[in-house]
């Protein structure tokens, strides 16, 4: 439906091009008229009152409900017995009682129309979920991602917990620890040693620390310790299990090593030693793919834009010898320089990538 305004704007410009030269035809076409159309404005007050279905009075169909009727059912559906309950219910209800007043969709109608319509009962309407809190890393020591997992023990129900912090900038570990039982003060004692270690005090920007809304992460304990080292807090969404995605990769990783016990760990001690080794092979041999297959402890120093460069001169060395067995440019060894947690406002990225001149990059 074209308004008036519209509609005379239309006429004129397809007026004009008509009598520029142009077929009248091919101009409502342009246009987006028909000739048809153009031919009914122009005969009639089209072009006058514009069009009059909005304001048109129709009459009421000779099968509507009745005043009588409409109040029944408004009468029915507050009833105390129905006071919670959907038409749709309603309806079959009644039917067995042997009453039948109007369909479910009249119902609804009329309960629509007297502002009725809301969920009846204690239900509420859902809740529009949060957007995922995006971060940037553009060097280490600025995103941290956390998380505890099991451990499983030979003996059936006991557990080993594992509490782990990682780099989003570089995947590098940068502090963990192993105990026999799930409480905020590990957790507490592992940021304070990760804080130490990492030398954040020194630095200009405290890092973010983004975790899960486990009890643990959320503790009192926690909480203070991380004002008193300046690190902000950072919470995954409420039964969302892909918003600390870093880190549930690097678990799945520890745990289908092969030398991960699938039986259990015979005591704390073992726990402890085999994460130290993993720990150990992750930071300094393991050739991480989400940062072009350099280590996590050479990225965190700064050794992997050398080393890509060496590789992408090597690549060139080989295509030049032989040429004929390159179909393309070489591999892309350019250093990933932006690296992103939970990714979904890109106007937020691309405002954090302006703002530090970086271009964008896959991460």
């Amino acid at each position: 439906m074209i308004g008036l305004e519209d509609r005379q704007s239309l006429v004129r410009d397809i007026r004009q091009a008509h009598r520029s030269g142009a077929r009248l035809r091919l101009a409502c076409e342009t246009a987006g008229v028909d000739v048809r159309t153009l031919q009914r404005w122009q005969a009639g007050t089209g072009l006058v009152t514009g069009d009059g279905r909005p304001q048109a009075v129709r009459p009421t169909p000779s099968h509507a409900l009745s005043d009588g009727e409409r109040a029944q059912v408004l009468l029915v559906v507050n009833e105390p017995r129905f006071a919670d309950l959907p038409p749709a219910r309603i309806v079959p209800m009644l039917a067995d009682e042997g009453v039948y007043i109007a369909s479910e969709s009249t119902f609804c109608r009329v309960l629509r129309e007297q502002g009725q319509a809301a969920r009846r009962g204690r239900a509420k309407p859902p809740r529009p979920t949060r957007p995922p809190t995006t971060h940037i890393a553009t060097a280490p020591g600025e995103v941290w991602c956390w998380d505890m997992t099991y451990l499983p023990a030979c003996v059936i129900g006991q557990w080993f917990h594992l509490y782990l912090i990682l780099d989003l900038y570089s995947r590098k570990i940068v502090g963990w620890e192993v105990h026999d039982s799930d409480d905020s003060v590990h957790a507490a004692q592992l940021v304070r040693r990760t804080a130490l270690a990492e030398g954040i005090a020194a630095k200009p920007r405290r890092p973010v620390l983004h975790g899960d809304n486990g009890a643990t992460l959320k503790a009192t304990t926690v909480l203070a310790m991380l004002h008193w080292l300046g690190v902000k807090p950072s919470y995954s969404r409420p039964r969302v299990s892909d918003d600390n995605a870093f880190v549930e990769s690097l678990f799945r990783t520890a745990k289908y090593r092969p030398e991960f016990p699938t039986s259990g760990f015979a005591d704390l001690d073992a726990a402890r030693r085999w994460a130290a080794d993993f720990v150990r092979w992750y930071n300094v041999e393991h050739r991480h793919s989400g940062i072009r297959y350099v280590s996590p402890a050479q990225r965190h120093a700064g050794h992997d834009v050398a080393i890509l460069a060496a590789r992408s001169e090597l690549y060139e060395q080989a295509r030049q010898r032989h040429p004929a067995r390159w179909s393309g440019n070489t591999r892309d060894w350019t250093p990933i320089t932006v690296v992103t947690l939970n990714p979904e406002r890109d106007a937020v990225v691309s405002a954090e990538l302006r703002s530090q001149d970086i271009q964008p990059r896959a991460a």
